[in-house]
């Protein structure tokens, strides 16, 4: 699923890994569901973590209207400072997580 924040981060070196690994096609497809959805909430606590009550409360309007919108991006470019790079780091640690884990699970 494509969202506001999709160019930030790079799960290439994930799916990657999971191809290689010995899954059939079902079990490729619902590891890599778990894995967006663990990246998802990590970006959205990161984000919410940072909103007041307010602005969170718009943000998840906006965010439940059209996830895709770019315009959400630059509404918490205006609250949050430095969101982009914070939402860089968040993904890049919780992938460098998951790709440790896969490897690991790889060995098996």
């Amino acid at each position: 699923m494509k969202i506001f924040y999709s160019e930030l981060i790079n799960i290439e070196v994930l799916v990657e890994e999971l191809h290689g690994m010995d899954l059939n096609e079902a079990e490729r497809r619902h590891l890599a569901t778990l894995l967006d959805s663990s990246l998802h909430h990590a970006i959205l606590d990161e984000i919410l973590s940072n909103l007041n009550s307010t602005d969170k409360k718009i943000f998840l309007n906006k965010l439940q209207e059209n996830p895709e919108d770019k315009k959400l991006l630059e509404f918490l470019n205006g609250k949050i400072e430095g969101i982009e790079g914070r939402i860089k780091k968040v993904s890049e640690d919780l992938i460098k997580e998951m790709h440790e884990d896969v490897k690991e699970a790889k060995k098996l």
